[in-house]
């Protein structure tokens, strides 16, 4: 039998209780999922490349079927290397809907052996973004509950 196998993509600056959130969500699902850090020339990121999947490392370590790459390129084309054919989307606010429903198009008609779920993260993390624990953490503010402490003690060192 195949195993059942996805990809969850993200540029994760840096990753947050509500990523981790959703990779376990993920991993019920499918025999394996693959945490994708991916290059988007949109983003102007805090941390570094090495960082960011430096994080996600340390913060997937000890998840069974849970693997952390790096990619540059089409998602689509790494979930066929992978023989992935799903890619794992949050939402977590319908703002979040309009950008991601038009990606997940893109994509399946980039290809069409690959579809798109949409999952939510717990009632817990849905208001959680990298964006605001940024935010959160320049202003001194306490992100414990956002983000890995190892995660928390580099924004605020980086942020000072």
């Amino acid at each position: 039998m195949e195993k059942r196998r996805a990809i969850y993509p993200g540029s994760f600056d840096p990753v947050t209780n509500g990523h981790l959130d959703l990779i376990q969500r993920a991993r019920h699902l499918f025999d394996e999922v693959y945490v994708l850090l991916v290059v988007n020339p949109e983003k102007q990121t805090l941390f570094t490349m090495e960082e960011r999947l430096g994080f996600l490392r340390q913060a997937c370590r000890g998840m069974a079927g849970v693997s952390v790459d790096s990619f540059e390129g089409l998602t689509v084309e790494y979930a066929k290397e992978k023989k992935a054919r799903t890619i794992i989307r949050g939402l977590r606010v319908t703002s979040d809907f309009d950008y991601e429903f038009q990606m997940a198009m893109t994509n399946r008609k980039l290809s069409k052996q690959v579809d798109t779920i949409f999952l939510m993260p717990s009632e817990t993390h849905f208001y959680i973004s990298s964006r605001l624990t940024k935010e959160i953490a320049s202003l001194k503010g306490n992100i414990s509950e956002y983000v890995p402490e190892f995660v928390a003690e580099k924004l605020y060192e980086r942020l000072g």
